[in-house]
């Protein structure tokens, strides 16, 4: 089987440029594309709030946990009207970076950029855990497990989505919408348990009692900043406008508006049931607490089953919201000189994979650092996301304000309310979370925006240095080509051929290690007499690069400005790959070290042989 062939088979058969329209996402597509990380949060969100609370060391901080979901869904609700106003003034994508970059300086958008390639990397490492975890919450054998199976995981996703957005975003609608509906008939079914009066659900209030000893700002600050890593994922819409069916711009907002409303009603949900069963955090964090949650509406049966197996596919799935979300902006960063050119360019199944790729190894790296644990990695998370958010709505604030444009008064309200509540979220989450890893978030965030600032000046280097002058004739040159050869063969008389139509400064280069070897040369040359003067240099060494690149040197010294010093390489091509490696590879060594050397031209004159 060929190589194409095996490309074929495992990536799919290559796309034409204008199938690009076909790859684009319907709502319904977009939904579990865009929306998984966002909605695979309540596994882990609620989580997080009672996971704060419990350090309190009493039952009675747990009431405090379904005000500060209301608080978070409330703060859904801003983003969610605040993104739609991004899509709206911004449909040809990039979201938060876009907005920085054009309000607030290319600076802000670098910012911006970092916090959410950063965010995007952490967001694949956190689901695939936490979808591990669901795993290990039905099944403990799989426990010792916990980062093979993390990694294959990632490596799946990476699979799925280089065979394509259209491809992949049909994988992964199914597992998305089935856990919609598990986590919906669960609500239902704790819903109805409340109503009834159940044995086993308990009353809820929404106010809570006294605060428990212990109880402090500090703890509900921390509570709620751990809570809102349900908040990400919402930004990963606007970021891919143009990857929406036509028109683009409503099915982006109307995807959104969906994400809010499923958001807000299977989080809270969740939350509830958490109160109404006295669920309280498993400390060994073996089992979930959605996991417990579903274990006391239904018992250990079809549905529990089922609706972990849900969990376990929307968290691993959720990192694909990152998968579409990372490449993308990795392209629109490199169309801005702010990321390697390569991440700009598309494959042949249409989708960036240079970021889909490099996004698999950065997230592996971090499961195997962290052991694939969600708990470790969670305060890294949202740290960037918030940033992005925060620059976001303050981009649009000033834009708002400049433009002045009907109902602008409005527009500025929503974003610069969404500013201050995200910045304070930001604020809140570097303090409350900075000893237990958040830290490496602060520290690298600067580390990496220094590096892509320096991208982008060697890119404007490369372009002052290459950008030449329209009205300017095309200089003429004449080539002293260099032939460096190792005998007198087929090889060598197809280069001289060609070289003698190029330039009638041909010069042959010859290495002796011998006074014998190098009469004997000589009198060959004389014999065969190609019409091109033979020089030969005597290697005390037994070196062949140095000399050559000395006699270069030489006749570099002695060449007028318009002439241009050119080596061309006799090299014959073995028909079977483990032939090549039974030949001397000194082709090879001599183009690497003259590629280095300044205004040197090297070519290679194949030689293909038959057998």
């Amino acid at each position: 089987m060929t190589t194409d062939s095996l490309k074929r088979v495992i990536f799919g058969r290559p796309l034409k440029s204008n199938e690009l329209e076909q790859e684009k996402m319907p709502v319904w597509k977009a939904l579990p594309i865009l929306s998984s990380d966002a909605l695979s949060s309540v596994a882990y969100g609620t989580e997080q709030i009672l996971i704060a609370l419990a350090a309190v060391g009493s039952v009675a901080a747990f009431a405090y946990s379904l005000p500060i979901a209301i608080a978070i869904i409330l703060l859904i609700t801003i983003l969610v009207i605040s993104y739609r106003q991004v899509i709206d003034a911004y449909p040809q994508g990039g979201g938060a970076y876009m907005v920085s970059k054009e309000n607030l300086g290319m600076a802000f958008g670098r910012l911006t950029g970092v916090s959410l390639l950063i965010d995007y990397t952490l967001t694949v490492a956190v689901s695939v855990s936490a979808g591990v975890q669901a795993i290990t919450s039905a099944f403990p054998a799989a426990i010792p497990y916990i980062v093979p199976i993390a990694l294959f995981l990632v490596w799946l996703m990476v699979w799925l989505n280089l065979r394509g957005t259209s491809e992949s975003g049909t994988v992964f609608a199914f597992p998305t919408y089935f856990f919609i509906l598990c986590v919906l008939v669960l609500i239902g079914k704790g819903i109805f348990d409340l109503i009834t009066g159940a044995s086993h659900a308990n009353a809820i209030h929404v106010i809570p009692g006294a605060a428990p000893a212990g109880l402090t700002m500090f703890v509900l600050l921390k509570a709620f900043s751990s809570g809102c890593s349900a908040v990400t994922g919402i930004e990963a819409i606007s970021d891919a406008v143009p990857h929406f069916k036509t028109p683009s711009k409503d099915n982006a907002k109307k995807t959104l508006l969906s994400l809010g409303i499923l958001l807000a009603i299977i989080f809270g949900g969740v939350t509830i049931l958490t109160m109404a069963y006295g669920v309280t955090p498993d400390p060994r964090g073996h089992t979930s607490v959605l996991s417990m949650v579903t274990e006391s509406a239904f018992g250990r049966g079809a549905m529990y089953y089922g609706t972990q197996i849900a969990t376990m596919m929307i968290l691993t799935l959720a990192a694909n919201t990152s998968f579409n979300g990372f490449p993308i902006l990795a392209s629109i960063m490199a169309q801005d000189k702010n990321f390697p050119r390569m991440f700009a360019n598309r494959g042949d199944r249409l989708s960036f994979h240079f970021g889909i790729v490099t996004l698999g190894v950065l997230a592996s790296l971090l499961l195997i650092a962290f052991r694939g644990k969600t708990d470790a990695l969670i305060p890294l998370y949202a740290i960037g996301v918030f940033l992005s958010f925060t620059l976001a709505q303050s981009g649009l604030v000033r834009k708002w304000f400049r433009e002045k444009q009907k109902g602008w008064q409005g527009r500025l309200l929503i974003n610069g309310l969404g500013a201050l509540v995200s910045f304070a979220v930001l604020i809140i989450f570097c303090v409350t979370k900075f000893v237990e890893g958040a830290w490496i978030v602060i520290i690298l965030t600067p580390i990496l925006l220094w590096f892509i600032t320096k991208i982008y000046d060697h890119y404007e280097d490369v372009a002052d240095q290459l950008r030449i002058n329209l009205d300017e004739p095309l200089p003429h040159r004449e080539s002293i080509i260099i032939i460096p050869i190792a005998g007198i063969h087929r090889v060598v008389a197809a280069t001289i051929s060609y070289a003698k139509t190029l330039s009638p400064n041909v010069v042959a280069f010859y290495i002796s290690f011998s006074d014998e070897d190098e009469e004997k040369m000589e009198k060959k040359w004389e014999q065969w007499n190609p019409g091109v003067r033979l020089v030969v240099f005597r290697s005390r060494y037994r070196t062949i690069v140095k000399p050559l690149v000395d006699f270069i040197e030489r006749i570099d010294a002695h060449v007028k400005e318009k002439q241009t010093i050119m080596v061309l390489l006799p090299q014959f091509v073995a028909k079977k790959w483990w032939h090549r490696l039974l030949h001397n590879q000194s082709a090879y060594r001599i183009r690497s070290r003259l590629l280095k050397e300044k205004d040197v031209v090297v070519a290679t004159v194949p030689f293909h042989l038959s057998e």
